[in-house]
């Protein structure tokens, strides 16, 4: 009796299976989770993005500019989405992040290169996110001193001196020394308010359906809404005071600059944190115990670190992955977090991300009410 028995073992283990087989929802984790890491990791993630949106300011048309052009383009890292006669047109796609690069040709380009002087061209970039950005600028500099020499030919052929005759100026915009933190930290805000968030919610409003204490709420006439806000204030709360404590930090021990608005911020950091509470109620109303709930935050939570351009830059990733992306909470305060610190971005250049944002938390809200709803019934 006392002796080991494979007969006894055998009857613990299938006695697990058969749990694990009933407990639908935690299996599907445990199969769900490598699947999903093995997808991202596999064919979503991607270091080195390429074709990146670039806009042309193009004060002359010649075939000098035409050249300068296809060759940024035959390197694979630019695509060229829109040609502007408009310097502040450029400017703003670029603080709205709607453009990567902006090439400027000057007007007197062609001239200063057929009298044989080296005609300057200015690219800009959106340095905010410096790992976006290295190769292809790295892919600039070394196509730097091939510019033009084919067209140089026949009679101009003597203006191909040892000198390059363009000279390009890159201006990093907004981190110019490509530091790492300025990027880092912005978006380390949003990540660590969408893990404490979710987390917070998910597991505390499931601990009291565990021991009991959510039926208390039945014996009282409180609505399913008063009873989710009233759940969600305190943690807002708290998510107000990590975001500052966060903020100070950014910018007395990493030095980051903070251009723009704290107001605005701070109204997209409620939004945000809404929103995050909201997916934590829904996870509860769905989780039958803490181990489910915890493993639904982590199906959530991680897609949201890995397409939302905080790990690996966005437009690197496929299109499945972006449209994936597009639609987390977290890729989108990440985006508005650097246009406001970094670039001094106001409400109309935040709209674009800001309306998305909105509109995640009003859904996810009106699906957790209704399932919270039937938890209380």
């Amino acid at each position: 009796m006392n002796g080991f028995s494979v007969i006894r073992l055998w009857a613990v283990v299938k006695k697990e299976f058969i749990q694990i087989r009933r407990d639908r929802l935690t299996f599907a984790m445990l199969v769900g989770v490598p699947l999903m890491q093995l997808m991202l990791f596999g064919y979503a993630i991607n270091g080195d993005p390429k074709h990146l949106p670039t806009v042309v300011v193009a004060h002359e048309q010649s075939p000098f500019a035409r050249s300068v052009v296809q060759a940024l383009i035959n390197t694979g890292y630019f695509d060229v989405t829109s040609t502007s006669t408009s310097d502040r047109t450029a400017d703003e796609l670029l603080a709205r992040g709607e453009a990567q690069f902006v090439l400027t040709i000057p007007p007197d380009f062609s001239r200063k290169v057929l009298r044989g002087e080296r005609s300057q061209l200015l690219i800009e970039a959106d340095a905010s996110d410096p790992a976006a950005t290295g190769n292809a600028i790295a892919a600039i500099q070394q196509i730097a001193g091939s510019l033009l020499r084919n067209d140089l030919t026949g009679t101009l052929a003597g203006l191909n001196g040892p000198e390059a005759p363009v000279d390009l100026v890159i201006h990093r915009r907004y981190n110019p020394e490509g530091l790492s933190q300025y990027n880092v930290v912005p978006g380390l805000m949003g990540v660590i308010l969408t893990m404490t968030m979710i987390m917070s919610t998910a597991l505390g409003l499931t601990r009291e359906v565990e021991r009991g204490t959510m039926e208390n709420l039945l014996a009282t006439p409180v609505r399913p809404l008063e009873v989710m806000i009233g759940k969600i204030v305190p943690y807002i709360l708290m998510g107000l005071a990590s975001t500052l404590l966060i903020l100070i930090a950014a910018r007395w021990l990493f030095d980051v600059p903070f251009v723009g608005g704290l107001g605005l911020l701070a109204v997209v950091v409620l939004v945000f944190i809404a929103a995050n509470l909201v997916v934590g109620i829904t996870i509860s109303s769905v989780a039958r115990n803490q181990m489910q709930a915890l493993q639904m935050t982590f199906f959530f939570f991680l897609p949201s670190m890995l397409l939302s351009g905080f790990m690996f830059p966005f437009r690197g990733m496929p299109r499945w992955a972006q449209m994936i992306g597009e639609v987390l909470p977290l890729t989108h305060f990440m985006r508005i977090s650097r246009g406001v610190m970094l670039k001094g971005n106001g409400l109309n250049e935040v709209w674009s991300n800001f309306w998305p944002l909105l509109l995640f938390m009003l859904i996810v809200m009106g699906i957790g009410l209704k399932r919270f709803r039937r938890t209380l019934d």
